[in-house]
């Protein structure tokens, strides 16, 4: 029992309108997407979508500290707060990652996890401290106290960076090699063989939301749509979740430069999705999903079981 979940930063359902939803353009074979009220429906390839409350009952628009928290661990991060935080998680949620993020959680259990994501040489420079001061997903990798992956890695093809084609890797004259998306996809399937449990985090999409620029949003999401495509069609489906989910909206309303109070879709994919979906109603209940997914009855109750 094996799964994948790939996060990415700022991608939210919202109009049907490819003109100011690039997530809504015929270009798309996996991600195409747009709010429809139904909470849950069929998703291409067999998969299924489900629209995420990514607010949870908290005023004001979602951000990325309170929202990747409360992805990560199951915890409603803003209603602990009483706001939304953006930025790096501060000093109560990071007491929450180290505590209850599904990495930390799982590798208690004696499951194998990685954070797929390499990290530049300035990151294993930092001291200690600095390095829990951090991403979400950097602070849930310190608290489970697995390694880290390095360009050394990638360019050993056992990880991706955060830009999975290294194009900004490259841009900036660091040596590193060129991937297609079907290439990381296929990298990311060989990393999960030799784990339980893998993340990966994408946020360029929240970076082109804030950009407005639709040619370059609607070339990003082809882009991860065919690395998407790929997992799908590399990983077997009688052996392995893929979940994608967000942690806010942003980049499928261009017509602003904020985030959005819009649903966030999450896409599940082969084995154990038809639980994901009926367990998954906000951002919150992600984790939990998972946790269920490997040890059954670790999660929080079904939403409806939770209401009642």
């Amino acid at each position: 029992m094996k799964a994948l979940l790939v996060f990415i930063d700022g991608f939210g359902l919202g109009s049907g309108d490819p003109a100011v939803n690039p997530c809504a353009s015929d270009g798309l074979e996996v991600l195409r997407c747009a709010a429809s009220g139904d909470t849950v429906r069929p998703a291409a390839e067999g998969g299924i979508l489900i629209e995420a409350d990514a607010c949870l009952g908290v005023e004001g628009l979602p951000q990325s500290a309170t929202g990747q928290t409360a992805l990560f661990t199951g915890v409603n991060a803003p209603a602990l707060l009483g706001r939304h935080l953006p930025g790096f998680p501060n000093a109560a949620l990071r007491d929450v990652l180290a505590g209850r993020s599904v990495l930390k959680r799982l590798s208690d259990a004696g499951f194998s996890c990685r954070f797929l994501n390499a990290y530049r040489p300035l990151f294993f420079r930092l001291e200690e401290p600095m390095r829990w001061r951090l991403s979400a997903t950097t602070v849930a990798t310190l608290a489970a106290g697995v390694p880290f992956f390095g360009l050394d890695d990638l360019r050993e093809r056992r990880c991706l960076y955060h830009d999975f084609t290294n194009e900004t890797l490259i841009r900036r004259g660091i040596e590193a090699p060129r991937f297609s998306a079907e290439e990381a996809g296929a990298i990311a399937a060989r990393a999960l063989a030799e784990h339980d449990f893998l993340l990966y985090e994408y946020f360029l999409t929240d970076k082109a939301g804030h950009g407005r620029d639709g040619n370059a949003a609607l070339l990003l999401m082809r882009s991860l749509d065919r690395l998407v495509l790929s997992l799908i069609r590399s990983l077997p489906p009688d052996e392995v979740l893929l979940l994608v989910a967000s942690d806010h909206g942003n980049i499928e309303d261009l017509s602003v430069r904020t985030h959005t109070r819009n649903p966030v879709p999450v896409f599940a994919w082969g084995l154990g999705c038809g639980r994901i979906a009926e367990r998954v109603r906000t951002i919150a209940d992600v984790t939990p999903a998972l946790l269920s997914h490997f040890i059954p009855g670790i999660g929080l109750p079904a939403p409806e079981e939770a209401a009642a």
